[in-house]
């Protein structure tokens, strides 16, 4: 490779941090759902209802991302980025560590919305650290490595506590400290992943001499705003990524919890969703190199029919192949969906004002996912109890509630084909 292309020593620590915090993501996806089941069926709660209740937390901890985010952000720029990051680094891995030791399952959910914040909030500065960490040129490259080692890395400590959960007996363990332990080990390995960005990064971009820093950061996103109306190829693939990449963070916010509900095997669940992260890190790589040979709209159209598909193919799901299955395709689309999505923008904004756009896609990737949880919550909770046949198949009310996701798709592919159009229509030479 040459020297050139080579990655500094930030970007690597930067890459890291990826690799670490998708540990918590991982764990999420997989242990998290399932041992809050157990907890809230020892308590004696309406196993309908635990999908409804998983799903409020999840919504919870991104309405506060949401309203907490705008203020940090304000002062981050104020050159507190860093310390800010760090805090919210802290309040994540202290929460992951902390829920093996609650026994309780509302005092659970609470200990995971404080964890889910810590992580969700750091995201949105380690996002903005990317300019500086990066030169231009460099950016679609680091940024889509932090995506693919991201998904390969965090198997590593998912498979040590992997083990130590389904064999705890042979460590002399009890189920629940090996669940314990295995939260302890996700969150030390948050943490080590994330010393090396502490040490090295240097925040260079800042305003200062500002009167009111919070009054101006609101005016200067009320100004975007209007701007991003006003550009309205921009402003159509914003509202388009808010619902289709909300579609997508639920199925993987959800999964296990859906899974679990349909009362299918919990080994068989955690291994399914290990598959993804395999499948999702060559997938990300393949589809940033397809991006240079296809259109990179028609590659994230096709991720969002893809991703339509599997929420109609996940509501007839009645068996562990399918879950495999469903796995396996989700892993295929995951990252090429989030890679392509966020280098369109980059495309179609004005270079100078990146920063301002891309911390607007920001509030409508953090305050997607609040819709999609919210919205299987509600339905799933309406719906307990009801039971649908179709094509010969009883659909409990947690299939019924997934069936929504397939609107969430919908809006969004209509909503990016037409900016998608227009954008391409402000790219055509003008005839004379």
């Amino acid at each position: 490779m040459d020297k050139k292309q080579k990655l500094t020593a930030l970007e690597k620590s930067w890459i890291l941090y990826d690799v670490g915090n998708s540990a918590f993501i991982l764990i999420v996806s997989t242990f998290i759902p399932i041992f809050f089941n157990a907890l809230a069926g020892a308590a004696g709660v309406n196993e309908d209802l635990y999908l409804s209740y998983w799903g409020y937390a999840g919504s919870i901890a991104t309405a506060l991302v949401a309203v907490i985010g705008p203020i940090c952000g304000a002062l981050a720029d104020r050159n507190f980025k860093k310390p800010i990051f760090l805090l919210c680094l802290a309040v994540g891995v202290l929460g992951c560590a902390l829920l093996g030791f609650v026994s309780h399952w509302l005092t659970f959910l609470g200990v995971f919305i404080l964890a889910r914040v810590g992580y969700s909030s750091s995201i949105v500065f380690y996002d903005s650290m990317l300019p500086e960490v990066s030169g231009r040129e460099r950016m679609d490259k680091v940024s889509s490595l932090g995506y693919a080692l991201g998904y390969i890395g965090s198997v590593i400590p998912f498979l040590a506590c992997l083990v130590l959960v389904l064999m705890h007996g042979a460590f002399g363990l009890s189920q629940s400290a090996a669940m314990t332990a295995a939260f302890g080990i996700t969150a030390a390995w948050w943490l080590c992943c994330s010393l090396p960005l502490l040490r090295r990064y240097r925040q260079t971009a800042y305003v200062t001499s500002r009167k009111n820093p919070l009054g101006d950061t609101f005016r200067q996103l009320g100004r975007t705003l209007r701007d991003a109306k006003r550009e309205k190829h921009i402003f159509l693939y914003l509202v388009a990524f808010f619902f289709f990449i909300d579609g997508v963070y639920t199925i993987i916010d959800m999964a296990t919890a859906y899974g679990a509900a349909l009362g299918l095997d919990t080994t068989g669940l955690v291994l399914a969703l290990l598959l993804t992260q395999i499948v999702a890190f060559p997938c990300a790589i393949v589809f940033g190199r397809l991006s240079d040979r296809y259109d990179p709209g028609l590659l994230i159209k096709i991720c969002i029919g893809a991703y339509t598909a599997i929420a109609v193919f996940a509501v007839f799901l009645v068996s562990q192949w399918q879950f495999w299955l469903l796995a396996t395709v989700v892993g295929m689309f995951q990252g090429g969906i989030q890679a392509l999505s966020r280098s369109y923008l980059g495309k179609i904004i004005p270079p100078e004002r990146s920063g301002e756009f891309y911390g607007l896609m920001d509030i409508c990737g953090k305050g997607a996912s609040f819709v999609g949880t919210t919205l299987v919550a509600v339905i799933s909770q309406a719906t307990a109890g009801i039971r649908l046949n179709i094509f010969g198949l009883e659909l409990q009310n947690e299939s019924i509630a997934v069936a929504s996701l397939t609107v969430l798709f919908l809006v969004g592919f209509l909503l990016f084909s037409k900016a998608d159009k227009l954008n391409k229509a402000r790219q055509s030479p003008q005839t004379p």
